[in-house]
């Protein structure tokens, strides 16, 4: 089925009553349970009660009658009824007969703007009713009210200012957010049903949760007001939850959900001898050294004696081309060594033949010729 072009659920009318029901039209082969709303003198039919499109829509403006259904059923505490409009009749069920009471009530309040005297209602069922009808006449007479003045904004940013507890989502979706976040506050403010107001929803526990939705709305002056039977005014929405803070004496908190950032860097790190993968803190490493010739990131200083015999002119043409020797050389020349000199032994002078020595008289003499 395709979505419905209309608004959605926290763009309806004023809510009125709202519940699960089981709906069959004379077209319908079977019953459907869907959840309805009743906006003004509207139902809004979803197929769940955390939709936000609904799925069609009946408006009561045609209602004829509103009566029970006593034919047989198979389920004796089934709680049906009839409606009767001028565009066919359809047929409900309710969950029980005090809600059926409540569903026929409300309808015919709606429609008829009277209360209808034949249902079985308690005192103060009827006085809801009677609230009811005093709203739909106000809003039947006026059918287009100025739109109301939106909340005050930063003049810098142009935002709007509002507090720290509200949150964009609708009736529902705030019940569940403060069940869920119980432990962090139990008051929220959230967009109104109609567009232009907003709301107040508190969790409290009493032998189970129990929710509390109060009408925030805009004076035409400026300011807003709590929607109940002694209306508090107050200049600002910030105003209204430290109203309801003090007042309760802290038994209600605001509802503050903050991002949570991680105070220190770590990372996923695998062993390759084992495969074992844990989480390992980002050590801190040493601050780099300092660079100390600016703008140059690798430079290497220059000593100063090499320095200085580059910046030294030239005396002749033997030191120049010393100089440019040095200067394309790829680096310092090694020293060469010394040359070793070889130390020879001293040879034994030759022995001289002295007269009437032994050697003397053992060699021959040669005569002459």
């Amino acid at each position: 089925m395709a979505k419905p072009t209309g608004r959605r659920k926290s763009q309806l009318p004023d809510l009125y009553y709202e519940g699960y029901l089981e709906k069959r039209s004379f077209k319908d082969k079977t019953s459907r349970k869907l959840w309805t709303c009743l906006c003004e003198n509207k139902l809004f039919f979803f197929n769940e009660k955390r939709d936000n499109d609904y799925t069609e829509k009946l408006d009561l403006t045609g209602l004829i009658s509103v009566t029970d259904d006593s034919s047989p059923d198979a389920h004796l505490d089934a709680a049906r009824f009839n409606v009767q409009t001028t565009k066919g009749n359809i047929k409900f069920t309710a969950p029980n007969a005090e809600s059926r009471e409540l569903w026929k009530g409300f309808m015919y309040s709606v429609a008829k703007l009277q209360v209808p005297l034949s249902l079985n209602l308690l005192p103060g069922q009827v006085h809801i009713l009677r609230e009811t009808i005093q709203k739909e006449r106000e809003r039947l007479e006026n059918p287009n009210p100025p739109p109301e003045p939106s909340p005050p904004t930063d003049v810098n940013t142009g935002k709007t200012e509002m507090p720290a507890c509200y949150y964009e989502v609708p009736r529902l979706e705030a019940e569940l957010l403060l069940e869920r976040e119980a432990h962090k506050g139990n008051l929220l403010l959230r967009p109104g049903r109609d567009g232009r107001s907003f709301a107040m929803t508190t969790r409290q526990d009493l032998d189970g949760p129990i929710f509390r939705h109060y009408r925030l709305v805009a004076n035409s002056n400026g300011g807003f007001y709590i929607d109940v039977d002694k209306p508090v005014h107050f200049d600002t929405l910030h105003k209204v939850v430290a109203y309801m803070v003090e007042k309760t004496e802290r038994t209600l908190t605001p509802l503050n959900i903050e991002d949570q950032y991680d105070k220190n860097i770590s990372f996923i790190l695998s062993d390759h001898e084992n495969g074992e993968r844990h989480l390992q803190p980002l050590l801190e490493s040493d601050p780099a050294p300092e660079d100390p010739t600016p703008g140059t990131g690798n430079a290497t200083p220059a000593e100063p004696e090499k320095v200085a015999e580059q910046n030294a002119p030239a005396t002749d043409k033997e030191e120049t081309e010393d100089d440019e020797t040095d200067l394309c050389s790829p680096g310092p020349t090694p020293p060469i060594p010394e040359p070793r000199t070889l130390v020879v032994p001293p040879s034994p002078a030759p022995r001289k033949n002295v007269p009437g020595s032994a050697n003397s008289a053992a060699k021959p003499t040669t005569p002459a010729k």
